[in-house]
């Protein structure tokens, strides 16, 4: 592996955060330093010299600072090749010094967006000079160490602390390959700022990954491309795989559908129990009551802290995940039992508004369903009115299916999911499978009520519904059987409720 020394080194930076101990270092090794203006004072400020770009290119700093470092005196330094005699030869000949090692960041031009400043505002922060400096360092990383985040200054560090000022080759193309990431995703976050709603063309990305022990299958690939500890805090357990941030992303876009203190447990993406009470412990064991032969291995997320009554009857499962907004240290010491437990924290943090996948030779883009029907969504189609306690559990159920793989049928009671019926080919499949698993664990149906995901096209799943003692229904409306559906309904002095709103889920 071909090794460079650093002897001469371009360092200008908008965050200078932790700067100074690389300077320091570099310092200490012989390295001398160009700089422009608030940089240059910084590491002046050290009692370290440093010449300025303007000292190099004879020009100042013009246009408000826009151009600073647009200079043939510093891209000839930074570009030249080292072997290469034309170049050698027309450096000499206009006394261009060789750069060797190049330290720059962009302005924060999405931080800036994010802000929701102006238009004014927000285009001066699209950096020109340094995204130029990134590119050109990082295309001669043969000869030129590029550093373009903070991010970098820790593995620069290390290298320069064990080696001295001195580079290998390997090392300096895994910093061109952090720095293209770096002006790959600037410029993205710049297109996606200009092209808005258009959506003409598809650019996303993220700079955190974790290679995760496989995907859904052993025999498949898996990558997290994301912050996760952004959105949680693991206390312990086992590493988590690919199908875990499956159920905790269905898990967590159930739960913030609630307000009342809920438990959910979920299996494979879908609840398959949940429970609202005034008490945790009581939704807790209300949930396991809606099927405790899936929630063997499951997901298990609330919106209110753990206390130790909850957790010592959660403590009689197996379950792989569990996800709170904190816990009691009671609590924390028996849910910890079991070492590989997966025990999570979720944090205030904002989630993502669009939802994409590829598929075919392209990808699928939409925003994300996060309407929440309320009681002023619905409208009552039906002689018969739901009372009040059947609107709560109507919009409770709702909340439910809206969560769950389609064709999808939900029947609750008493803000109790008493089953449910999930990704079935038929709206009547799921229905009698929802049935079916009422009957298998003792749920009696009189005074229940359902909830679908999408419009009923005919009225038998009315029919069947009101034979196994549904008294309310909800769901979206639209079929051209509607009435059908409704009469059917008067007829059996069903309540029935449309929202306008569908919940289709694959």
């Amino acid at each position: 592996m071909e090794k460079k020394q650093i002897k001469r080194a371009l360092v200008s930076v908008y965050h200078k955060d932790k700067l100074d101990i690389i300077i320091k270092k570099l310092h200490a090794e012989g390295v001398e330093f160009i700089s422009t203006g608030g940089t240059q004072s910084f590491i002046e400020s050290l009692d370290i010299p440093c010449r300025a770009v303007e000292d190099l290119t004879g020009y100042p700093s013009i246009l408000g600072g826009r151009v600073k470092t647009l200079h043939p005196k510093v891209f000839g330094g930074i570009l030249n090749r080292r072997d290469l005699e034309l170049d050698k030869a027309q450096i000499a000949e206009y006394e261009i010094p060789e750069i060797d090692l190049v330290i720059v960041d962009l302005y924060p031009f999405e931080a800036t967006v994010a802000a929701g400043a102006d238009e004014p505002t927000t285009i001066e922060k699209i950096d020109i000079g340094g995204i130029s400096l990134i590119r050109a360092a990082a295309k001669n990383y043969n000869d030129v160490v590029i550093v373009a985040s903070q991010d970098q200054y820790e593995p620069l560090f290390d290298i320069i602390s064990a080696n001295g000022a001195v580079t290998s080759l390997e090392e300096r193309r895994w910093f061109a390959k952090e720095a293209f990431a770096v002006s790959s995703h600037y410029d993205s976050a710049i297109f996606n700022y200009f092209d808005g709603q258009e959506e003409s063309a598809f650019r996303y990305s993220e700079n955190s990954s974790k290679v995760l022990r496989y995907g859904e299958n052993p025999h498949q690939r898996g990558v997290f491309f994301g912050k996760f500890d952004d959105m949680f805090e693991q206390l312990q357990g086992k590493e988590i795989s690919y199908n875990n941030l499956l159920d905790i992303d269905a898990a967590v876009n159930l739960i913030n559908d609630f307000e009342d203190i809920t438990f959910a447990i979920l299996k494979h993406n879908n609840a398959c129990g949940i429970a609202s009470r005034p008490v945790l412990v009581d939704a807790w064991q209300d949930a396991l009551a809606g099927d405790p032969v899936s929630a063997f291995g499951g997901v298990l997320i609330t919106n209110a802290i753990i206390d130790k009554a909850t957790a010592e009857e959660m403590n009689k499962i197996f379950f792989e995940v569990v996800i709170a907004p904190d816990y009691d240290l009671e609590a924390l010491e028996i849910l910890g039992q079991k070492k590989n437990r997966i025990i999570l924290i979720i944090k205030e943090a904002k989630a993502k508004t669009q939802q994409f996948r590829s598929i075919l030779n392209g990808v699928l883009v939409q925003d994300k369903d996060s309407h929440t029907e309320t009681a002023d969504h619905l409208k009552v189609v039906t002689e018969k009115a739901p009372t009040d306690e059947e609107i709560e559990d109507l919009l409770f159920a709702n909340k439910i299916v809206k969560h769950t793989k389609s064709n999808a049928i939900v029947f609750a009671k008493n803000k109790q999911m008493c089953s449910s019926g999930v990704g079935q080919t038929s709206r009547v499949d799921a229905l009698n499978q929802a049935i079916d698993k009422a009957e298998a664990f003792k749920f009696d149906l009189k005074g229940a009520v359902m909830a679908s995901d999408a419009f009923f096209p005919f009225p038998d799943c009315v029919q069947i519904a009101s034979e196994a003692g549904i008294t309310a229904v909800i769901q979206p409306g639209g079929s051209i059987n509607d009435k059908l559906s409704i009469e059917n309904c008067n007829e059996n002095g069903l309540a029935m409720v449309t929202t306008g709103f569908r919940h289709f889920k694959h």
